[in-house]
């Protein structure tokens, strides 16, 4: 489903972001083209992390607007009218193929030549089999790919890379500064993720018991085992035998902490440490941001680093 027909329900963030883009290009339609500066390039994104990464590449040469919103869950976004509409007036939209279906079916109509699908020609991981056992029990087809990208900081460079070659095309005269910018966030990205393998290398535990099985890429980067209590969604609720599955393995593996996210209710994560003993910790997807936080990509990954040294054992 792509549009919710009561207007009331736009988040006041994507709203005034979305109002942004068409303010500007009403600004840049009645400006006199003697006088007027270059406006910024208008971006859509789906989530946050494709927001982080055009606006680090971008800067001040391009206006990006978030279609989800801080403190939402981005699995099951669905559009309103003016979302949709500002799909189709932008110069870019980034997006996750496979992620966000409202997206994927607004960006086919709307924004097909002037879109850009972040995760296009990676590597992917196939879905876990609780993904498919989930899709299945719903009567849905199972996800062709894990859409976690973002969590192998590798990747994210790539999505910069990509987003790189997008904006220089839409704005030449810019080049040297989204090269420039790129250089500034690879490096950023390269020390999160020596970081991750200096700070992994040694654990007690590598058994990484999360809430949701949104991990793949980072435990296949780090070398750890990822055991989901959830499947690839975040708000399918997990049988008991599932939950009692995992609260045995936890205690067979001498598992220390349970994982729960900052997006969604810990409270499958609370009752197999409750069940166990084990202690809970944050370990975040980073699919979104928390209302009015002042974290970045950067920092949210370098404290679930600190997390789960702690939680690992990790020396």
């Amino acid at each position: 489903m792509i549009f919710m027909t009561n207007k009331n329900l736009l988040r006041p963030a994507v709203l005034g972001s979305v109002g942004l883009l068409l303010a500007t290009s009403t600004l840049a339609a009645c400006g006199s083209t003697e006088t007027a500066s270059p406006q910024p390039i208008s971006i859509v994104s789906s989530f946050y992390p494709l927001q982080f990464v055009a606006e680090q590449i971008g800067g001040d040469n391009v206006s990006v607007a978030n279609l989800t919103p801080p403190g939402a869950e981005p699995h099951d976004l669905e559009l309103t009218p003016q979302q949709t509409a500002a799909i189709g007036d932008a110069q870019l939209v980034i997006y996750l193929g496979g992620f966000q279906s409202a997206v994927d079916e607004a960006v086919k109509q709307e924004a097909s030549k002037t879109s850009l699908d972040a995760g296009q020609g990676l590597t992917t991981l196939a879905p876990t089999q609780s993904e498919i056992d989930e899709a299945r029990e719903e009567g849905e087809s199972a996800p062709v790919a894990d859409p976690h990208i973002w969590l192998d900081p590798n990747l994210m460079i790539s999505v910069a890379q990509r987003v790189t070659k997008k904006l220089t095309a839409l704005n030449p005269g810019e080049a040297k500064t989204f090269a420039a910018n790129l250089t500034t966030l690879t490096a950023q990205l390269k020390k999160v993720d020596s970081d991750w393998k200096a700070g992994t290398k040694s654990c007690e535990s590598r058994d990484l018991v999360v809430s949701h099985e949104a991990f793949g890429y980072l435990v296949k980067r780090y070398q750890f085992k990822q055991v989901g209590i959830g499947g690839l969604s975040p708000d399918t609720e997990p049988s008991a035998a599932k939950v009692a599955e995992v609260s045995d393995f936890v205690n067979e593996n001498d598992v220390k902490t349970i994982y729960y996210e900052t997006l969604v209710d810990p409270k499958v994560a609370e009752t197999v440490a409750t069940e166990t003993g084990a202690n809970t910790a944050v370990l975040d997807p980073i699919e979104g941001l928390v209302q009015g936080s002042s974290q970045d990509y950067l920092s949210i990954m370098r404290t679930n680093l600190s997390n789960v040294k702690k939680g690992q054992g990790c020396k």
